[in-house]
C-alpha cells in the first residue's frame, strides 16, 4: 500500500501520467542523474582557494608577510586553471602530500623552499627587492583528509631605505592570491585579489590605500560574485533548486527575497563574531538543505506557506559560508561596512546570474509547456538532491 501511495504521488507530483512508461521515465532518469552527477559532487572535496597574503611593516623598519596557503597544492602543481585539487593530473601527487605529518610535509618543502621564495617579488619603487628570507613555517596536523590543509609562512625583508610604495606579485603556477596590508597608525588597510600572475598596483608603505574608495567597492563585488559564480557550486545548486519549483517571478522573487534577507543577517553578525559556527557543522548542513529543496520539488507543483520559511532557514546557513570567505580575505579597517555591503552585493549579483542564466536557457521558453515538469523540474530536482546528498555523505560519514 505504501508503494502504491508512493507511486501515486510519482504520477501526480511528477507529471508522467498513470502509464507504466511513466514509471520507467522516472527510473531511468533517477539512474542517469545518479551516474551523471555523482562525479559533480566530487569536486567539493578539495576546492582551491587563493592564498592569502598579509603585508605588516616591523618597528625597526623591516617587513613580514604571513602567507595563509594550500601547501600541497602547490608542491603536487595543480595549475592556476584548476578550481579543484581532483580536477588536476596532478590529484594523486596531492593525495599523498596531503597524508603526510606536518614533519613529513616540511621535509618535502625544502627541495623547493628556493622556488618558492623566488615566486615572492616584492618591488619598491623601481628596485626588485631581494628575495625574503622564510621566518617561520606553520603546518597543521593531518585532520580531515576531506578538506583543505592551510599552512602559514612568514617571510620577512628589508624595506630599502627611502621607498614609500611596493609592488605585489606571486608567481602565476602558485594560483590567485590576496595581499592584504595592514594599516600603521590612522590609515587605511587594502586588499587586493589577483590572479594569473597579476602585479597589483602600487601600495603605500604605510597602509594608505592609493586607490578610492569606490575602486576598493569594486573589488569586494567581485570578491562575493566570485565567490558565487563560479565557486560556490553548493550555492549554485541551491539557487536552481529553488529556481526549478516555479520559473514564474512571483514565486521565485518571494523565495529570493527570502534567501537574500536570512544570509545577509547571518553573514554580518559572523563577521561581527555574535554568531560563529565551526564549518564542520555549517557545511554538512548547506549540503543537506540542497536535498531538501530538491526532494521538496519533486512533490509539490506550486509555492507552499512553509517554503518561504524553510528557505529563509536555510539562507542563514549559507550566510555562515559566505562568511568564512570573508574571514580570510579580510575587511578594510576603517572602511567595513562598505567591504561587507559590497561582498553582499557580489554574492546577489552572482545568485541573479544564475537564475538568469536558467530562466534563459529552459525558464522562457518551456515553463508553459506541458512537458516543463516531467522533462525538466523533475530530473533537475532529482539531480540536486543526489549532488547535495553526495556532499553531505562527504562532509559528514566520508569525512571520518
Amino acid at each position: 500500500m505504501r508503494f502504491l501511495c508512493f507511486s501515486d504521488g510519482l504520477k501526480n507530483n511528477w507529471g508522467f501520467g498513470e502509464s507504466p512508461r511513466g514509471i520507467k521515465q522516472v527510473f531511468h532518469f533517477l539512474m542517469s542523474t545518479v551516474c551523471l552527477m555523482l562525479l559533480p559532487g566530487l569536486l567539493m572535496a578539495h576546492e582551491i582557494r587563493p592564498a592569502i597574503a598579509t603585508f605588516a611593516m616591523q618597528p625597526n623598519g623591516d617587513y613580514s608577510i604571513t602567507i595563509s596557503l594550500n601547501l600541497e597544492a602547490i608542491l603536487s602543481g595543480i595549475g592556476a586553471e584548476h578550481e579543484d585539487t581532483d580536477d588536476s593530473p596532478n590529484a594523486e601527487r596531492y593525495n599523498t602530500l596531503r597524508a603526510l605529518s606536518p614533519n613529513e610535509l616540511r621535509s618535502a618543502f625544502q627541495p623547493f623552499e628556493k622556488e618558492f621564495l623566488e615566486g615572492v617579488t616584492l618591488r619598491f619603487g623601481d628596485d626588485i627587492a631581494e628575495s625574503p628570507q622564510l621566518g617561520q613555517l606553520t603546518i597543521p596536523e593531518i585532520g580531515d583528509l576531506e578538506l583543505a590543509r592551510i599552512s602559514e609562512f612568514v617571510l620577512t625583508g628589508v624595506v630599502p631605505y627611502g621607498a614609500e610604495s611596493f609592488v605585489w606579485q606571486w608567481k602565476e603556477a602558485f594560483g590567485s592570491s590576496v595581499i592584504r596590508v595592514l594599516p600603521q597608525g590612522e590609515g587605511d588597510g587594502v586588499s587586493f585579489w589577483l590572479q594569473n600572475g597579476d602585479p597589483s598596483e602600487p601600495i603605500s608603505i604605510a597602509g594608505i590605500d592609493q586607490r578610492t574608495r569606490w575602486e576598493q567597492f569594486l573589488d569586494y563585488i567581485i570578491i562575493g560574485f566570485e565567490h558565487i559564480v563560479p565557486k560556490g557550486l553548493d550555492h549554485i545548486l541551491f539557487v536552481i533548486g529553488i529556481f526549478l519549483l516555479s520559473s514564474h517571478w512571483k514565486p521565485l522573487l518571494t523565495q529570493v527575497t527570502a534567501f537574500t534577507i536570512a544570509h545577509s543577517i547571518t553573514l554580518g553578525l559572523s563577521i561581527y563574531g555574535i554568531v560563529q559556527l565551526p564549518s564542520n557543522i555549517v557545511e554538512p548542513l548547506i549540503a543537506a538543505s540542497i536535498v531538501y529543496v530538491g526532494i521538496e520539488n519533486l512533490f509539490t507543483q506550486k509555492l507552499q506557506k512553509w517554503r518561504a520559511a524553510v528557505v529563509f532557514a536555510f539562507g542563514l546557513l549559507h550566510g555562515l559560508g559566505f562568511a568564512s570567505v570573508l574571514f580570510e580575505i579580510g575587511l578594510p579597517r576603517d572602511a567595513f561596512l562598505e567591504g561587507l555591503l559590497a561582498f553582499n552585493i557580489g554574492v546577489e549579483l552572482g545568485q541573479l546570474a544564475v537564475i538568469a542564466v536558467a530562466f534563459v536557457l529552459i525558464g522562457f521558453w518551456g515553463r508553459n509547456r506541458e512537458w516543463y515538469r516531467p522533462w525538466v523540474i523533475v530530473p533537475g530536482s532529482l539531480a540536486v538532491s543526489v549532488v547535495g546528498g553526495w556532499w553531505f555523505l562527504e562532509r559528514t560519514v566520508l569525512a571520518g
